[in-house]
């Protein structure tokens, strides 16, 4: 394992610029409007036994950084273990579209498949935390546990 500041490098950027980006759940019932903190380059995942399960490429953005457009009524809260993060997930379609984190706190993690015109295949690498020694519990020290690579065969 790896420590690292809680801004990873590697990420590609993936063709995206700009910080400010509109997105949605699958069924569209949830649309919201994010500043991400630096853009596409934050991508991550996380290796604790819920976002293995979970699977999604994270974006980070300031507390204030989301506005929710439309569907507000819609997103059903998810919290486990120590019940301080909170995973926001859409009702109809199941789609988690972000949550507040445990570390660090004032940061959203934003679900990158959510955003408009971006896919977590655009990224050609993604960094993974290391979750299952969560820097809340170990005094504030993130550490990253690998990096997940992506290469599209050849046409």
């Amino acid at each position: 394992m790896t420590e690292t500041s809680h801004s990873s490098a590697g990420h590609s950027n993936a063709g995206h610029s700009g910080v400010d980006h509109s997105g949605a759940c699958h069924c569209g019932a949830v649309r919201f409007h994010v500043r991400l903190s630096a853009g596409l380059t934050t991508a991550s995942r996380c290796n604790c036994s819920f976002c293995a399960r979970r699977g999604a490429v994270a974006l980070t953005a300031p507390a204030g950084g989301l506005t929710l457009l439309s569907g507000a009524d819609n997103l059903t809260l998810y919290q486990f273990g120590s019940h301080t993060a909170k995973h926001y997930f859409c009702a109809p379609c199941g789609i988690y579209t972000h949550h507040e984190r445990r570390f660090p706190e004032g940061e959203l993690g934003i679900n990158a498949a959510c955003l408009d015109g971006v896919s977590p295949f655009d990224f050609a690498q993604v960094v993974v935390h290391d979750g299952t020694a969560h820097p809340a519990d170990t005094g504030g020290v993130e550490r990253d546990a690998g990096v997940l690579r992506y290469q599209p065969f050849a046409d």
